[in-house]
């Protein structure tokens, strides 16, 4: 009887370790759904793993971080800029994301070029 319930505690332990091993590999974060806070260290910790050499693009990071809190675009004959802004950290509890509360990635031509606090100023004195 001891030997049993042993049998079935190991089985179960076993498909509870492989089903949490399927959901953790295999299930993508949706930023949309994530509640503000979940979503401003989702969108933190992406932007920190940022590198020039990863050939970022836009659509990459719309693709994972899904729609931007704020953006803005400028195009200047072949050049295209964008700036989209996705929230990072909190700062005023009044129902509204603002720039200070977001970390900006700047693109030209749909390809990474800077990002965080620099990005907007860089965005400004490049579309004057």
């Amino acid at each position: 009887m001891l030997k049993k319930f042993f049998r079935y505690l190991i089985l179960g332990l076993g498909l509870y370790a492989l089903i949490a091993t399927l959901v953790i590999t295999f299930y993508k974060d949706d930023p949309q759904a994530m509640i503000w806070q979940d979503r401003e260290a989702f969108n933190k910790r992406f932007i920190e793993k940022l590198t020039l050499e990863k050939q970022t693009t836009l659509n990459n990071v719309l693709d994972y971080l899904g729609s931007p809190d704020l953006t803005y675009a400028k195009r200047d004959g072949e050049q295209v800029l964008q700036i989209v802004f996705y929230r990072t950290q909190h700062i005023t509890s009044d129902g509204i994301t603002t720039m200070d509360e977001c970390t900006g990635l700047l693109f030209k031509n749909g390809q990474l070029m800077l990002w965080g606090p620099s990005a907007y100023n860089k965005y400004q004195e490049i579309i004057k």
